[in-house]
């Protein structure tokens, strides 16, 4: 079916989203491993993408963990620095699509308080034609449910939907739905998938 809407997540597709680089940068590789193992930061992360409040969740987890503390709590004060840099030429396909009128919506995991840290430093977040944002929607991604709220808002049927996700089961459980995806490796292989696609020339991809 043809494509009638794109759907971008985020993370490691506009955004690089690399919480063990930021921390090698800090505590070095073998720290990191060590808190890591002892801390499911991850699994707390999925809670503020759910909606639970930032602050609150990663300094409790701080406490709980005392021996890290002031580690744990970097997760928190130090975010952006982990949310970055932006992906130049996925921000440059974004803008395009929106030019030659080709519907674009954001379906991503992120926290209420951290999404708005983010419209602060990537203007570009603001430029979807409508944002499915987890914290919002109080599920997150590979949920069937986040999938059916956006089906039910956006005016498109599930078949006409492009999805780009760097994970393979956010990937797998848009599939199951009907929607048409792109597993997100690199820009270069997203915007050879536009062109293949006829969303836009190769001299509008770049």
């Amino acid at each position: 079916m043809t494509v009638t809407a794109v759907v971008f997540d985020i993370g490691n597709v506009l955004i690089e989203w690399q919480p063990e680089r930021f921390y090698d940068a800090k505590i070095g590789e073998a720290g990191r491993r060590e808190m890591f193992a002892a801390i499911d930061l991850h699994g707390i992360n999925d809670e503020v993408d759910r909606g639970g409040d930032f602050r609150e969740l990663i300094y409790a987890a701080a406490e709980t963990y005392p021996d890290w503390r002031d580690e744990v709590r970097m997760w928190h004060d130090n975010w952006i620095d982990m949310a970055s840099p932006a992906i130049p030429r996925s921000v440059r396909i974004l803008r395009k699509l929106r030019e030659v009128g080709v519907p674009v919506f954001a379906l991503s995991n992120f926290g209420i308080q951290t999404f708005e840290m983010a419209e602060k430093v990537y203007p570009f977040l603001c430029e979807f034609d409508r944002r499915y944002i987890s914290g919002h929607m109080a599920v997150i991604k590979p949920d069937a449910e986040i999938y059916a709220l956006l089906e039910s808002d956006c005016g498109h049927a599930p078949q006409g939907l492009l999805f780009a996700d760097d994970r393979i089961d956010n990937i797998n459980a848009a599939a199951k739905r009907g929607w048409q995806t792109h597993h997100f490796d690199t820009p270069e292989g997203w915007a050879a998938r536009l062109v293949a696609e006829g969303l836009l020339t190769e001299e509008q991809a770049q």
